[in-house]
């Protein structure tokens, strides 16, 4: 079964609904019931009772989103959340580094002690603690300089920032966050693969497929970089979705001359 985008968002947001100064498509969006004055959806094309949210010359109606465009919305926003949810576990990341850069010898004297504690169970499972490569890279830690675990923290940071700017931008659906979603995701591409080439792991792979195809998915549908037209074509398309977004609803409704039927519309609209 297709999904209905029109209808889902109009079912969450309410209807949105304009009265044109244009006495012929006014009067092609408007009709009187039983019930009251009823005025044709611009998203979904349902008819709404009740007066217009909007009125005003035809070409200032609003840009309303539909069809493809509200899945296009819909992904973006899915992308925000990962972007965001990112850029909240990098800030908590740079925290923990800065709090390691201040306290250094005090954490390490407390692994040593622990250390010491556990190798007696680890002995009794056959498990060398001594050589253990998590062990080893905890050790190394210890031996970073203050400075370099700040210079670490403050990278984290700035990392932080770019992904909740991209997430915010993302959500509100700004051209220029899609640019910064692109160059950012591609840039880190190539260091993902090479994580994959050291060790091969689920995470890492759905997460390098996942950015490939949001590079991909980005850069195509809203023509960046030139692609399908570019921005020319991109602000084209736009546009004329605008312009024409109320003669678009107006000509989908052929006016019927049965008040019930036109009733029977409204009353369903309603419900």
């Amino acid at each position: 079964m297709k999904l209905d985008w029109d209808r889902r968002t109009c079912a969450r947001r309410g209807h949105t609904t304009y009265a044109p100064d244009e006495p012929e498509l006014r009067e092609r969006l408007h009709a009187r019931t039983a019930l009251g004055d009823v005025w044709r959806c611009l998203r979904c094309g349902d008819f709404a009772l009740g007066e217009p949210r909007g009125s005003g010359p035809a070409e200032d109606a609003p840009a309303v989103p539909r069809g493809k465009a509200l899945r296009d919305l819909f992904i973006l926003r899915l992308l925000a959340v990962e972007r965001g949810l990112r850029g909240v576990f990098i800030v908590l990341a740079a925290w923990a580094v800065w709090q390691f850069s201040n306290s250094q010898d005090a954490v390490h004297r407390l692994f040593d002690e622990n250390l010491t504690v556990f190798r007696p169970v680890a002995n009794h499972f056959h498990y060398d603690v001594d050589h253990s490569p998590i062990v080893d890279t905890i050790r190394r830690t210890f031996d970073y300089r203050h400075s370099t675990l700040l210079i670490v923290a403050g990278a984290l940071l700035v990392y932080a920032l770019v992904e909740i700017v991209e997430a915010v931008g993302l959500w509100l659906a700004r051209r220029w966050a899609e640019y910064l979603t692109v160059v950012a995701t591609a840039a880190f591409l190539p260091l993902e693969i090479y994580e994959l080439t050291e060790k091969v792991s689920w995470l890492k792979a759905a997460t390098l497929v996942v950015n490939i195809l949001a590079v991909l998915w980005i850069a195509l549908s809203k023509r960046l970089f030139g692609l399908r037209g570019g921005r020319a074509a991109f602000e084209a398309e736009r546009h004329s979705a605008s312009l024409l977004e109320v003669e678009k609803a107006a000509d989908a409704w052929i006016p019927t001359a049965d008040p019930a039927a036109a009733a029977a519309a409204a009353t369903a609209a309603a419900d």
